[in-house]
């Protein structure tokens, strides 16, 4: 689970990242970072994993991998940044290492 002052929960910011913020692709996972005004607090995490990638149970399974995998690289996002994962439907029948890889490409892509 992430802390609770990492986790992203107003429409309003993940609007913003969506919109405004950079973007890294991949085969399973699409990120896009905004990073906001200076002194808004630590980095914040967003998920969104809609009907496209399966049922509930798969739904949940992916967001779970997704913020496990997350934790390790909070330390590597920026300061104020909004981070939001979309799961792409290929992320159903991909395994934790290639998730993990994959976010792991993105976010070097991004931070760089």
């Amino acid at each position: 689970m992430l802390p609770k002052e990492s986790r992203l929960t107003t429409g309003d910011d993940f609007r913003r990242a969506s919109r405004q913020g950079r973007r890294a692709g991949s085969a399973t996972l699409v990120l896009h970072l905004w990073v906001g005004e200076p002194g808004r607090g630590p980095a914040r995490v967003g998920f969104v994993v809609s009907k496209a990638v399966g049922n509930a149970v798969v739904r949940n399974r992916v967001r779970r991998r997704l913020r496990n995998l997350i934790r390790e690289h909070l330390a590597v996002l920026p300061v104020s940044g909004v981070l939001v994962i979309r799961a792409l439907p290929a992320s159903a029948e991909a395994d934790f290492a290639s998730l993990g890889a994959d976010l792991e490409h993105c976010l070097r892509r991004l931070v760089a």
